[in-house]
């Protein structure tokens, strides 16, 4: 068979394409390499883009739970016919009963041996903190006062607390008076103080009153001790704050605030003379400061923390500076109190938010009960308050040298009806004589 015979066309075709498609193909190799590199960097961009928003998802700050309204019923038997003390009861069991509606963590330990239980024990811990409370309803039956009351519960171990309460700054005195040279600033003792309690009244929950011309200790080595022969003494801390008119009383000692020692502690002649020298303008200072918080009407102890502290360098505070200006925060030392005093406001104010606001009678009139909170602590007409009366002998077991104070009860409820910026007016349910009510007695919220 003849071999099909190609028309010449084609084969002129066919021979001038070959080079051609070969010469193309090589000029397409850049541009395949240019376009792999392309999308190579796209693909790098699209995951880095990923990743990033990955990880902002992932660390994207968790909202904190709002808080929760439970209302809850609570009951006390009333004693005495004393329907107060039964209410207040009445109160603090539906309280318990709503942050028993929380969060729950039930904590259990079992112990068994030799095939039998020796022990078996549980904890039940409410996670909930109760931000505030308010009474919707209550009734008695049967000699037994029912509450029913609307409880917010916050997952927050802090409170909002609905009165500012009184704070009184006293000074804080050294230790060792000769921690600071006679050439430095004398407002470190008063200062620091001061300024802690215009942090917690710039808070709102506080009013501050600056008391720090006065110190609670005569020896600040025994504090928080007031006495060194009676080391349970209160009364000076009750006296400061029922003379200045506060509830809580702030007050501290500066236990270390040393410079290390200039003297040749080795050797002698030019080489120790010259380290003595260097320390005047090089040293090391080392801060040891504890702070107190009592309560002006039962002179406990509620909060006590120490702050420690070290600085090096130019650790001197110039004469002229006060506590809190920008001088004395530019210094070493300054910057190092400046960071312990506003540790201490928000040690302060956590520690104290959930404590209960009081306040005095300072004056009866006939039916009208006056005291020592108004439109400063945010009293309100219609506020109601207990009223806590002496029932018994001062507690002072031995002799004057360790008073601790009145045993004091619910006597009554006091109705705000007036008020004025610092003081306001209320009547009760009975003539306040007949409730054995007098002026110094405490009122809290109800």
């Amino acid at each position: 068979m003849d071999k099909l015979r190609i028309h010449p066309f084609l084969q002129e075709s066919r021979r001038l394409s070959g080079p051609r498609l070969k010469a193309t193909g090589n000029s397409l190799i850049p541009l395949i390499k240019q376009f792999d590199t392309a999308m190579a960097l796209l693909l790098k961009f699209i995951f880095f883009t990923l990743w990033v928003l990955l990880q902002a998802c992932g660390h994207q700050p968790v909202a904190a739970p709002s808080p929760v309204s439970v209302t809850a019923e609570g009951q006390a038997p009333i004693v005495n016919n004393n329907k107060a003390r039964a209410r207040q009861q009445a109160l603090q069991d539906a309280i318990r009963q709503a942050s028993l509606q929380g969060s729950v963590t039930l904590k259990s330990e079992t112990s068994v041996s030799d095939n039998s239980v020796q022990s078996d024990r549980f904890t039940l811990r409410t996670a909930a903190s109760v931000s505030a409370s308010k009474v919707i309803d209550e009734w008695e039956d049967n000699a037994i006062y029912h509450v029913r009351a609307a409880v917010t519960l916050s997952a927050s171990d802090l409170c909002t607390p609905q009165f500012r309460k009184r704070i009184i700054a006293t000074a804080f005195p050294l230790v060792q008076p000769g921690h600071l040279s006679s050439a430095e600033s004398t407002d470190i003792s008063s200062g620091m103080p001061r300024e802690i309690m215009y942090a917690l009244a710039e808070s709102g929950a506080f009013i501050g009153i600056n008391h720090t011309r006065v110190s609670l200790y005569a020896q600040p080595e025994l504090a928080p001790n007031l006495d060194e022969n009676a080391p349970v003494t209160v009364s000076g801390v009750m006296k400061v704050a029922a003379d200045e008119g506060g509830q809580l009383v702030l007050s501290g000692v500066i236990r270390d605030l040393q410079i290390e020692s200039t003297d040749y502690v080795r050797g002698s002649g030019v080489t120790a003379w010259v380290k003595s020298v260097a320390r005047e303008v090089w040293a090391k200072r080392n801060i040891v400061i504890d702070i107190y918080v009592h309560d002006g009407f039962t002179g406990a102890l509620l909060t006590q923390r120490r702050y420690t502290g070290a600085v090096s360098g130019d650790v001197w505070i110039p004469a002229s500076y006060s506590v809190g200006s920008e001088g004395f925060r530019d210094t070493a030392t300054g910057a190092e109190l400046s960071r312990i005093m506003a540790q201490a406001d928000v040690d302060i104010g956590k520690a104290l938010s959930c404590y209960p606001f009081a306040a005095r009678i300072i004056k009866i009139d006939q039916d009208n009960v006056f005291i020592d909170a108004g439109a400063e602590e945010n009293i309100q007409v219609g506020d109601k308050f207990e009223v806590y009366a002496d029932v018994g002998a001062e507690l002072n077991p031995d002799g004057n040298r360790q008073f601790i104070g009145a045993d004091k009860q619910v006597a009554g409820v006091l109705t705000v009806n007036a008020i004025k910026p610092r003081y306001a007016i209320g009547t009760m349910e009975s003539p306040p004589f007949r409730l054995g009510i007098r002026a110094g007695d405490w009122v809290r919220p109800w």
